[in-house]
């Protein structure tokens, strides 16, 4: 039995950086500025750390503040901020790179290795009228909710830790300075390729799609087709998140091609949102005044996406194939959401009635506006020789829910389903909690009011296991206090 590497304190944790090592015209090498006063820790991951082979107790460390403030260089790392461009808003935008973060290189832990970035690190090349640093509110929103999705088995980047300082940052007023330490397998986007398409480089375009081929789809490295190959697979990779997305019931807000992963992760957390009562054109954006990136628009907006990365592509592919590549999405979306959403409703088999069963229960909560997360959490307490009275009394159009009830029954009897496996399989599925807006907002205001990071660790606790019960935690499964309905979130962070 292979034994597990000894975890590393901060000074022996070695980086490298395979993304230095291509041309310079792919990223500007720039250092992290560190704050202005003293930083302290408002928050940090132990799951995380573990993940890249930290030892969580140097967390208690002061130089663990001077390494992510940059005042202390980490052994190997060679800080750079990445180039690259993107649609926003359906407008391309000809350069955008790391405007704020910088990537340090990455840490190798159980033969996988991990980029280790800093968001809010000081100016780049590539701020334009930024100012290059974070703020807390959003910092706090992107560190629970990409641990939230994780913890809903959805791909995502994961945040290390996050610290604060007394440095004023100004957006719409004045905000409290703060940054955060992103991890993920890599932080190469479709604006990565875009870039150099509108460029007319397309030498570049080769090499780092040679550069991602190697690190992260070796399996293609030999093939004779393995850009057309390598394509299908971020299609279809691109295809499940979205499916996992909508499932879920999550709308990420700002889907420029820019904040797509070239992996398939969820990337670049700003004005996200859970739904809550269940609306199909759900906004959480308050800036997207067009509705370009609603609740329902974001899986057609994914193939949207792929389209401007497949064009980015064709020096390296055909334009027929390219077409082929893209046109396998719907198939791949539509099938694996099917597949997510029969498995939350407790059913077998993804046929025509169970596609059916989804599509009625889906009109029946949009006309009640019932609450997306509690209402199939719910469902697992259906029974087969039961009226359901307590499940009927969550819809206002009653007589709608006993027709869907009638059908839903029909087809768990026919599947042979039992009761009490079944509840099991369902609570496995739809989770019990979920990082709603208000939650985070509370957090957000103790952490900037009085300086109190114990409901953000307390979040990070909840987040992480969304699927059990947890009585300790009862209260934060509630629907949302009607102050709630008047947050807005924005693409200012």
């Amino acid at each position: 039995m292979l034994k597990t590497p000894p975890l590393k304190s901060l000074e022996s944790l070695t980086f490298n950086n395979t993304f230095a090592q291509l041309p310079a015209d792919f990223y500007s090498r720039v250092k992290p500025k560190p704050f202005n006063t003293l930083p302290y820790l408002v928050s940090f991951n132990d799951e995380v750390a573990k993940l890249i082979g930290l030892d969580p107790s140097e967390a208690q460390r002061e130089d663990l503040l001077h390494y992510i403030s940059g005042a202390k260089a980490w052994p190997g790392s060679q800080p750079l901020a990445m180039l690259y461009a993107g649609h926003q808003f359906g407008h391309y935008v000809p350069q955008l790179g790391d405007g704020r973060a910088v990537l340090l290189g990455e840490v190798r832990h159980q033969d996988q290795n991990w980029d280790v970035q800093v968001k809010g690190s000081g100016l780049t090349p590539y701020s334009r009228q930024g100012d290059g640093r974070a703020v807390l509110r959003s910092s706090i929103r992107e560190y629970l909710c990409s641990e939230a999705m994780h913890g809903l088995g959805i791909p995502t980047t994961r945040a290390l830790c996050m610290i604060g300082s007394h440095e004023e940052v100004y957006r719409e007023n004045i905000e409290t300075g703060a940054m955060l330490v992103r991890v993920a397998q890599s932080h190469v986007r479709f604006g990565s390729f875009e870039v150099f398409f509108y460029r007319e480089q397309h030498a570049q375009i080769k090499t780092l799609a040679d550069y991602v081929i190697e690190h992260h789809y070796p399996h293609l490295a030999e093939e004779k087709d393995k850009y057309v190959l390598w394509l299908q697979e971020i299609v279809k990779r691109t295809a499940h998140l979205m499916a996992q997305w909508q499932a879920v019931g999550f709308s990420h807000g700002v889907m420029n091609t820019d904040n797509m992963s070239i992996l398939g992760l969820t990337l670049d957390y700003g004005p996200f949102g859970f739904m809550d009562a269940f609306n199909p054109g759900y906004i959480c954006n308050h800036s997207d005044h067009s509705g370009r990136y609603a609740f329902d628009q974001q899986p057609g907006i994914g193939l949207w996406n792929l389209t401007c990365l497949a064009q980015a592509l064709t020096p390296l592919i055909s334009v027929d194939a390219a077409k082929q590549a893209l046109e396998e999405y719907e198939t791949e979306f539509i099938h694996h959401y099917y597949d997510l959403m029969r498995a939350k409703l407790g059913l077998k088999e993804t046929n025509e009635q169970s596609v059916e069963i989804i599509n009625n229960l889906l009109a029946l909560l949009t006309e009640d506006a019932r609450d997306y997360t509690n209402t199939l959490r719910a469902l697992s307490d259906f029974k087969l020789a039961d009226d359901n009275s307590s499940l009927r009394d969550r819809f206002i159009s009653r007589l709608a829910f006993d027709k869907w009830a009638e059908q839903y029954q029909a087809q768990l009897q026919q599947e042979g389903s039992d009761d009490t496996q079944r509840k099991i399989d369902m609570d496995q599925r739809n989770p019990k909690y979920i990082l709603r807006n208000y939650l985070a907002q509370v957090a957000i205001e103790k952490a900037e009011r009085d300086k109190d990071f114990s409901e953000i660790d307390r979040l990070l606790d909840l987040v992480r296991d969304p699927f059990n019960e947890r009585p300790e935690f009862e209260d934060y499964a509630d629907e949302p206090p009607d102050w709630a309905k008047h947050i807005e979130v924005s693409c200012s962070s």
